[in-house]
């Protein structure tokens, strides 16, 4: 207030509003408007744009991580399993359960005519077992005897017979070097997200596990993946080959899947969905894969029945394995010397006449002389040059 005293000795009181602060000056929009509001106004407006709105909250809340931004998902195998399966789940609307069920699916048709490969192996080799196996048994009975020639032989007979009937007992390994890796690569990926864990995996799930980052509660996921295994390893047997020598690997399969249970059962359910879901999709395909029409189909050759007395002896696998492994030691062995051989024959079709004699025939050589040459020749032996 400010005081004024007029010419009659009156005070008067100046009630009008104060003058503006001069930081106002610089805003003459703003001096006309209500002093009041004014100091208030741009203070207000600072904090809303600030403050985030309700549907900013709730889109920031509900947005995911990207696995990249977790650091996973990179260039390698288990980096590009992890990214099908956000592919699956980000992309196409999946939830984590499902996007693990379609990976494993997806990853499973892409192997099948590998599969399929396998079981025209498998086929085409248990329908010429009998004649294989006695070709074995000569071999391994000239090994035995010493007899070179006759192993030689039987090696050179079993050769051919493998390639007139397109046949060879190493593709049977074919199915198992492709399918292990696509399966530690899932393994690997699904434990490495749960470890971590990615956020979202833990309510992911479904029924009675919605968190698959942690172990089944009720060890049901467990049970199921090692019955399935069990099943698999009786009805998968029948697509291979009626092999005895097999017996002690099919047995050792049997209980496999009860040892490693206790291992096993307090893995994340992302893992044993995964599992599950790839023992379930094996179970379809061995029943798919017996059914004629369809074998017919996929040019698959039908097995042929033999008789016991046709079939090897049950030695045992680990008995068949050394056997194996000798056989072929000996085989490259024989290999070599006819390598050699040939070098040799090569060298001497070549290059000038090599004397393979002690002494010269055209010359006159006294008795006593050519008993001693005899002697040095006996002991000298030049033919081994040729010969190895």
């Amino acid at each position: 207030q400010i005081v004024q005293i007029t010419s009659m000795g009156v005070p008067v009181v100046d009630i009008s509003p104060p003058p503006p602060p001069p930081v106002l000056d610089s805003f003459p929009e703003l001096a006309s408007a209500d002093p009041t509001p004014i100091l208030g106004q741009p203070v207000v407006e600072q904090v809303a744009d600030a403050a985030p709105t309700a549907l900013e909250v709730l889109q920031a809340a509900t947005t995911e991580s990207s696995l990249a931004e977790l650091g996973l998902g990179a260039y390698t195998p288990v980096g590009l399993i992890q990214n099908l399966l956000e592919f699956a789940h980000v992309n196409l609307g999946l939830p984590w359960w499902g996007a693990i069920v379609a990976g494993t699916v997806f990853a499973r048709l892409v192997v099948f005519p590998v599969i399929v490969k396998g079981q025209r192996e498998a086929a085409k080799l248990n329908n010429v077992l009998p004649e294989m196996t006695k070709l074995t048994n000569r071999m391994n009975e000239a090994k035995q005897s010493g007899n070179k020639f006759e192993f030689a032989k039987a090696y050179s007979e079993l050769n051919l017979f493998q390639k007139k009937y397109d046949v060879n007992p190493l593709r049977g390994f074919l199915v198992p070097l492709v399918q292990a890796p696509i399966f530690m690569s899932f393994f690997i990926a699904l434990r490495k997200m749960a470890y971590l864990p990615v956020p979202s995996l833990m309510t992911g799930g479904v029924l009675w596990f919605p968190d698959l980052t942690i172990a089944d509660p009720f060890y049901i996921l467990p049970l199921f993946v090692t019955g399935t295994m069990f099943f698999i390893v009786e009805l998968g047997a029948e697509s291979g080959v009626d092999n005895p020598n097999l017996r002690t690997m099919k047995t050792v399969f049997r209980i496999m899947p009860f040892v490693i249970l206790p291992f096993t059962i307090n893995f994340p359910t992302a893992v044993f969905t995964y599992w599950l879901t790839s023992n379930c999709f094996s179970l379809c395909q061995v029943a798919v894969l017996k059914h004629p029409a369809i074998r017919s189909r996929l040019k698959i050759p039908e097995k042929i029945q033999h008789p016991t007395s046709a079939l090897p002896q049950n030695e045992g696998f680990i008995e068949s394995m050394k056997k194996g492994w000798k056989n072929a030691q000996s085989a490259q062995k024989l290999e070599e010397r006819e390598r050699r051989i040939k070098n040799h024959l090569d060298l001497a079709a070549k290059g000038p006449l090599r004397q393979t004699f002690t002494h010269n025939p055209l010359q006159q050589t006294p008795p006593i002389a050519l008993a001693k040459d005899k002697d040095a020749g006996s002991k000298a032996r030049p033919w081994k040059d040729t010969l190895g």
